[in-house]
């Protein structure tokens, strides 16, 4: 112990001495393990922390068989209490529709909240006890608006109700419906998914209506399941499964029997695996930047032991074992390595609280410095000063302290062989030139993602939401024509209609379509179940999307005449292939429609997605619960904005607006595709910092080494190009060989950067010849200063000098 005190007393007095050298080390450290922390962080967050329920070893929720993106929802009301009922392999099974919301309205305010739906046994199920007062229970659900009960979010009620317990047994009302607080859910509790924190929680027999509970069709409900002992996930699946068959047998007309499977909760469903191969890649990234820092670090202490063989001589002379002098450099090592990883922790820790208050287009996480993230940053650090270390400590034990004493500062491998200095330096080029590459694919993906054809121009429309359940009774079609009418009038206004929900921000999915002629409406007999959108004459005007081949919907399309609709190619091209759509009949919500308009293709869950069927109904033949209106103007935003609110207000004061630039609504859809650039970025930016101060740090050695050989060779008439080889060569070409084999391994990685962006393609010519000049111009940067030294040798004052 004592003489690792004395040691590292003596790395801390040898490091102070070498300020130039000490700093550019911490900060490599700092910002290649400081990288790593934020990511195992986050990884750490949303993969490796286990849910804040009970036992969630246990907890599953099911899924349908076929893999979907982003679609939470699995069964109808009914069929849940079949499974429920039914099972033989679960101790228990719990439902939530994630997609309640609304006015919450008490006293005198109203704050518009979203919460869950859940069934009476949901707390139960997960194991989670109340903060304040109680939850709602199975024994509380009767039926049909039987549990008018509410449930706080520990967030709600701090930030809503200033904490006090007192709120308890208080009546709130809920878009005019009432509820009783009966309880506060504990802090950390936000159900089953880590990036959604509801409001609330009320009894889904309070959310949904008598028929909608009845309703078999619908698929409202995201089930999660306990297991009992011993029983496997895939036994659980098959048990589900025997049942969903036997449901589709007793209820042909709506019920399809699709098998089910089970998955781990907490990342909305399917889209787990996407975001698990998003964060792994990531993380493999990050572990190259701290690769390639501690490439920097060796080649930097193995010049420095090598500047310093004639002090290392001596102590060996005076009695030292070359054992005891590699315990000393790897101490000076480990020293410098914790001090780089303690800055690098307290620069991640800074991160990772900025990131747990960011509110993400996914939700917010609670990312925190916990055990694990202290235990890895410990690992990294140790590591890293290991593998830095113990490359001079290497030199060491295999150098000769004799003829260090004789020769001074030595390098013993020739100028013509590859020294080791060389191999890190080629390791840092390839690692730099992987990452340089993959920040230019995801730069690609995100330039053709923003050229993607979307079916509509969200550039100069507003939209503005409207909430009708706050109105009381039914908005009369003379109404909504007279809004629509009104927005028109606004001067500036080119186009104005609604839509039920505009693309990518909802929208029903898997309305079967029945051809002509059908009489049995199963789900079976179904041949297509495309996204619906209900919409109002002008809509497809004001949204930019094209109408190819007939009109548009018309206010006399009514329930008194034919019902009509118009479909995309994709729709068409899959009910009728190449027959003209126009005409065509098929049979949609128990409604024969004719076709009388073909709309052009576009996105409508996500921009990656494959081409979609849609059907557009016109709202003067359809019911609508939300109305959003869709006004294209060539008004600045903030105009347009204050105009929209203040129109429609004046007509329907009572019902809530919330108006927004289609852009901004959009914003979520690129967040993927800038997360991924931003993440290929930073890890590219740091990559080439590392490889700028590697060439740098080569060469300038290199040069300084061969001082005098260069000072001979300018005496000796030398032209300007042999000097520039002698100095800087041996880097230049390992930039160039470096480069090549990092080009050759970003092609290899395509699989890993398909984890990240969308469609990448690291043998795109315009990366290729990005990643190319990106290097060249990083290694004329990093060479240009000892080059400049190695031109400026004066011979003359070498020789005096010597």
């Amino acid at each position: 112990m004592r003489d690792l005190l004395l040691d590292i007393r003596y790395a801390l007095r040898v490091l102070w001495k070498s300020p130039a050298f000490t700093l550019v080390a911490l900060i490599t450290l700092m910002l290649g393990i400081g990288a790593n922390i934020v990511v195992f962080g986050v990884v750490n967050a949303v993969l490796l922390h286990p849910l804040d329920v009970s036992e969630p070893q246990n907890l599953y929720e099911l899924r349908l068989k076929p893999w979907t993106n982003w679609k939470l929802l699995t069964t109808s009301y009914p069929a849940f209490e079949d499974y429920q009922q039914r099972n033989t392999t679960f101790s228990g099974l719990a439902g939530y529709d994630g997609y309640s919301g609304g006015r919450l309205r008490w006293g005198d305010t109203v704050k518009n909240v979203s919460g869950y739906s859940a069934t009476g046994n949901y707390f139960d199920l997960l194991g989670v006890q109340p903060a304040v007062g109680r939850f709602f229970y199975e024994a509380d659900v009767h039926g049909p608006n039987s549990a008018p009960f509410m449930v706080l979010s520990d967030s709600l009620w701090r930030s809503a109700f200033n904490a006090d317990p007192g709120v308890v047994g208080t009546t709130v009302q809920l878009n005019k419906q009432p509820f009783t607080v009966v309880g506060v859910a504990p802090p950390r509790f936000h159900g089953t998914e880590r990036f959604v924190w509801p409001d609330y929680w009320i009894p889904v027999v309070n959310h949904f209506g008598a028929d909608s509970l009845r309703d078999r069709t619908g698929h409202p409900l995201t089930v999660l399941g306990r297991l009992k002992p011993g029983v496997t996930p895939q036994q659980a699946a098959d048990n589900l499964s025997a049942v969903a068959a036997q449901l589709a047998k007793e209820y042909p007309k709506t019920d399809t029997g699709v098998p089910l499977r089970l998955i781990r909760p907490g990342l909305y469903a399917d889209e787990g695996d996407l975001i698990r191969g998003f964060l792994y890649s990531v993380t493999g990234l990050a572990l190259l930047v701290l690769l390639a820092a501690c490439a920097n670090l060796a080649s930097l202490f193995a010049a420095r032991a090598a500047d310093r063989s004639r002090e290392l001589a001596l102590r060996v002379a005076v009695g030292a074992s070359q054992w005891r002098l590699m315990q000393q450099l790897l101490t000076e090592a480990m020293v410098l390595s914790m001090l780089g990883g303690a800055a690098g922790l307290v620069i991640a820790g800074l991160l990772l609280r900025v990131l747990s208050q960011w509110q993400s287009p996914y939700g917010r996480l609670a990312v925190s410095v916990d055990a694990c993230v202290y235990v890895a940053a410990f690992t990294l650090t140790l590591i890293s000063g290991l593998l830095f270390g113990m490359i001079p400590a290497r030199q060491i034990w295999q150098s000769s302290p004799l003829q260090a004493m004789k020769s001074g500062p030595v390098d013993s491998t020739p100028l013509r062989r590859l020294a080791l200095r060389d191999l890190l330096l080629g390791a840092q080029i390839v690692i730099c030139t992987l990452l340089v590459t993959g920040s230019l694919v995801a730069v690609r993906s995100m330039a053709r993602v923003l050229h993607t054809p979307l079916g509509f121009q969200p550039q100069g429309a507003t939209l503005a939401e409207m909430d009708l359940s706050e109105v009381e009774g039914d908005v009369p079609l003379e109404k909504t024509k007279a809004m629509i009418d009104a927005l028109r009038s606004i001067p500036g206004v080119t186009a104005a209609g609604t839509v039920n929900r505009v693309p990518f921000t909802g929208g029903l999915r898997g309305i079967p379509v029945f051809p002509p002629g059908t009489t049995e409406l199963s789900m079976n007999n179904s041949v297509l179940a495309p996204y619906r959108f209900t919409i109002s004459p002008g809509y497809l005007d004001a949204a930019g999307t094209r109408i190819l081949r007939g009109r548009d919907v018309s206010w006399r399309d009514t329930t008194k005449t034919p019902y009509v609709a118009i479909v995309n190619e994709t729709f068409a091209r899959s009910m009728w292939g190449d027959t003209l759509a126009i005409g065509q009949r098929f049979i949609l919500l128990g409604q024969l429609r004719e076709v009388v308009g073909l709309a052009e293709d576009g996105k409508y869950h996500e921009i990656v997605e494959s081409p979609q069927p849609v059907v557009y109904l016109p709202s003067s033949q359809s019911e609508q619960r939300y109305t959003t209106f869709v006004v294209r103007s060539y008004r600045v935003q903030n105009e347009m904005a204050a105009a929209l609110e203040r129109t429609l207000s004046a007509i329907e004061p009572n019902a809530p607006i919330t108006v927004q630039s289609w852009t901004d609504a959009m914003g979520g859809q690129l967040f993927s595709e800038r997360a991924a650039t931003t993440a290929l970025g930073v890890m590219g930016l740091l990559a080439a910092m590392l490889a700028v101060t590697g060439i740098f740090g080569t060469a300038a050695y290199n040069v300084s080494r061969r001082m005098k050989e260069l000072g001979i060779r300018v005496a000796l008439g030398a032209r300007t190009r042999h000097v520039l080889n002698a100095a800087v060569g041996r880097p230049i070409v390992l930039l160039g060989v470096g480069s090549l084999a990092g080009l050759l391994l970003g092609v290899f990685a395509s699989r890993l950067l398909g984890q990240i962006v969308y469609q990448a393609n690291p043998r795109d010519p315009v990366v290729v010849v990005g990643a190319v000049l990106t290097m060249a111009l990083l290694g004329i940067a990093a060479s240009a200063i000892p080059a400049l030294r190695a031109l400026a040798v004066d011979p003359s004052k070498l020789m005096r000098e010597e």
